[in-house]
Formats: structure tokens, C-alpha cells, sequence
């Protein structure tokens, strides 16, 4: 199967668009079929592109004014003769929005198959960002995902948010994780003692430094007596959360191996985002044994099983957050129990095992279309 992945976001970009994009295109290419990626220029993406699994078509882009590490595609031809060249048998849109509206129009001119990929709370974005437009954010997704064969939610709440805002012809698909990269066992005592050298427990978030992440919320868990907050990722909001988290160690963006460690070494992992339609990142935590608070909203609500595998807060709730962290630190017992149950919980959750189910989605949308055609 030739299919073309046109997607908002690629390595070396790090966020979770970038990261399933480079997944879906590893697998398909590991079950012998012929991907083709078409995403934003970025700077450093040729070194990137030479360890990527497929060809990756750059178009030219901007970088998002306020926030430069987000680049947005500019209109470009160089889409439609992409996917035309590369003889696509189905187009595969990632987080479809700007690039992907393009993808999108392009497999309808070609009269080819569409799968698009929610993955971005847009309306989420514009609370946060501008305090208005969450409906022109749902008509602009509303329109979009309409025009696609299928669509693909990551979670239960991502899959009903859809369905009540009017986009039809919605199936759920999660997301894996690496299991064999993220693993207890990675646990470094020597990392443990650079982070808290006396010994604290230590509580980590790691993911983008942006507003609608809500990272201000460990301020709580700062003030704690034996408690360490440590924060990896960059972003606009990292000067800020400097000062609302006094003590805090950031160790900026991490990845790879040495992210592994850094998770495997935590003996709590809180994530604060309200707004995930997945959240990779309590996977990764869960894969490394690593007992988890989140908000209970979106993704989250499919991840964490509250009172076996971590705490699900009342979201932008900094108590709530702050009483979960304490509890946790007083029962090594209990984190362990939670570590255990959440490594066991993801085990069965590999990139192999998602990319067949994507595969399935693909074969069905692929047969639906020769029945019509029939």
C-alpha cells in the first residue's frame, strides 16, 4: 500500500503530532508497505529526514508569532504533486489543519481515500489563548474532518467531543508506546541524587512549557517539606514557570534514552494539561512504573485508572494536585502498587500492536471505497 502521511508536525519537532507521525510511518514501512511523509520545514529537519524511515517532503513554513517552536505550512503546490507522484493509494492526514486542509483537498481532486487524525484540543487553544472562538475552532474542525473518509479519535472523550460537535464517521485509535525504551529498570540513583540531593521525593512533569499546560499548578507541590519538582521540556511559558516554581530543577527538552532515565527515576509523575485529547506522556510514565496524577479530562480519563494505577484531580485545581502529591509521598507502598499496575497496564499497548489496529482502519476505508466504486 503506497500511502502519503501529511502531517502539521515531524521530527526533530518534539510534541505528540511529530512523535505518531513518525510512528505510523516506522510501522508502515516495517509491514512492507510504501509511506511517504509531506510536512513543515523546519530548521535541522535535513539531519532528521536522513534517520527517518520513509521519504519526507519539506514545504516551506513560518514560525507561529509568540511561539517559534510550532511552525505553520505555507500554502505550497508541492502537495498535491507529492502525493500524485508518489501514486498514493490512501492519504493519511495527521492533526489536519492548515497542511493537512491541503492534503485534504488534494486526495479529494485525485479522488483518493482520507484519513484524518484528531490529535489537537483547538478549542482548548482558544480558550487559553485568545479567551473566545472555541466555536469557530469546532466549525473550522467540523469542516475539515467531514471531508475525510474516516476519522480517527485517541481517546473516548476525544471520540465524543467530535460526535457532539457534528463530525461523523468517527472510530477510536489510540496511541502506543515504546515499552522496551520506557522501563522500570532505568531507574538511576546517581540521576536521583544530582536531582534531590537530600534525598526528596521527586515529582516530575515533562512535556511543553505553554499556557495550556497549566505546569503553575506544581507551585503547591514546591512549598512541600522532602519534595523536589523536576521539569523537562521547553517553551514560551519556561521564564514564567521559573518564578511560580520556586526550587524547581528544569532540565529543558530531553529525549530519547536519556529521557527514559529521567522518567524511570521519578517516584511521581504529574501531568497538569486540561486539555489532552491523548497524553503520550502518562503512558511514558506509566511504561517506566511510575505511578501518575493527571487532570480527569480528556485523554487521561482512557489512561489512568484512578486508585490503581495513579490519582485522576479535578482539573486547574492546584489543591487538588497538591493533596494528591502529599498522599503519594506519604505511602511508598502505595506508589509502588500504583508503578506496578501501570507498567502492567500499558505492557499490551505497543506501536506494533496500534499500527496494526491503523492498518485495520485503513483496509476498511480502502474496502468501503471499492464497494461504492462496485
Amino acid at each position: 500500500m503506497r500511502v502519503v502521511i501529511v502531517t502539521e508536525s515531524f521530527p526533530p519537532d518534539v510534541n505528540g503530532v511529530a512523535h505518531c507521525a513518525l510512528q505510523t510511518a516506522r510501522h508502515l514501512a516495517a509491514r512492507g508497505h510504501d509511506p511517504l511523509v509531506i510536512a513543515p520545514a523546519v530548521a535541522g529537519a535535513d539531519d532528521s529526514d536522513r534517520t527517518a524511515p520513509c521519504p519526507v517532503v519539506r514545504v516551506p513554513s513560518l514560525p507561529l508569532p509568540g511561539y517559534p517552536q510550532v511552525r505553520v505550512a505555507l500554502p505550497s503546490r508541492r502537495v498535491a504533486a507529492t502525493i500524485a507522484a508518489h501514486r498514493a493509494d490512501l492519504v493519511h492526514l495527521a492533526s489536519p489543519f492548515v497542511l493537512g486542509v491541503r492534503g485534504m483537498a488534494a486526495a479529494a481532486r485525485l479522488g483518493l481515500p482520507a484519513v484524518a487524525v484528531y490529535q489537537t484540543d483547538l478549542a482548548g487553544y482558544a480558550r487559553t489563548y485568545v479567551g473566545a472562538g472555541e466555536g469557530a475552532a469546532w466549525r473550522r474542525i467540523r469542516t475539515v474532518h467531514s471531508a475525510a473518509d474516516r476519522t480517527l479519535a485517541p481517546s473516548s472523550a476525544a471520540l465524543r467531543d467530535l460526535e457532539e460537535h457534528g463530525v461523523e464517521r468517527v472510530r477510536l485509535w489510540p496511541r502506543g508506546v515504546d515499552t522496551a525504551r520506557f522501563r522500570p529498570e532505568l531507574r538511576d540513583e546517581e540521576l536521583r541524587r544530582e536531582l534531590a540531593p537530600n534525598g526528596e521525593l521527586i515529582v516530575g512533569y515533562v512535556g511543553r512549557l505553554a499556557p495550556e499546560k497549566h505546569v503553575e499548578l506544581l507551585a503547591g507541590a514546591c512549598g512541600m517539606p522532602g519534595v523536589r519538582v523536576v521539569v523537562v521540556g521547553d517553551g514560551p511559558s519556561e521564564t514564567t514557570l521559573r518564578s511560580a516554581l520556586p526550587g524547581a530543577v528544569f532540565l529543558g527538552r530531553r529525549t530519547g534514552d536519556d529521557l527514559a532515565r529521567i522518567f524511570a527515576s521519578l517516584d511521581v509523575f504529574a501531568h497538569t494539561g486540561p486539555y489532552e485529547t491523548f497524553c503520550q506522556t502518562v503512558q511514558e510514565a506509566m511504561a517506566s512504573g511510575v505511578p501518575v496524577i493527571a487532570p480527569a479530562a480528556g485523554g487521561p480519563l482512557d489512561l489512568v485508572d484512578h486508585g490503581r494505577t495513579g490519582m485522576l484531580v479535578e482539573p486547574r485545581d492546584v489543591d487538588a494536585v497538591s493533596t494528591a502529591v502529599a498522599a503519594l509521598a506519604a505511602d511508598p507502598q502505595l506508589r509502588a502498587a500504583y508503578g506496578r499496575a501501570g507498567r502492567a497496564a500499558v505492557e499490551g499497548r505497543t506501536w506494533a500492536v496500534i499500527g496494526d489496529l491503523l492498518l485495520d482502519h485503513y483496509a476498511e476505508v480502502l474496502g468501503a471505497r471499492t464497494a461504492v466504486a462496485a
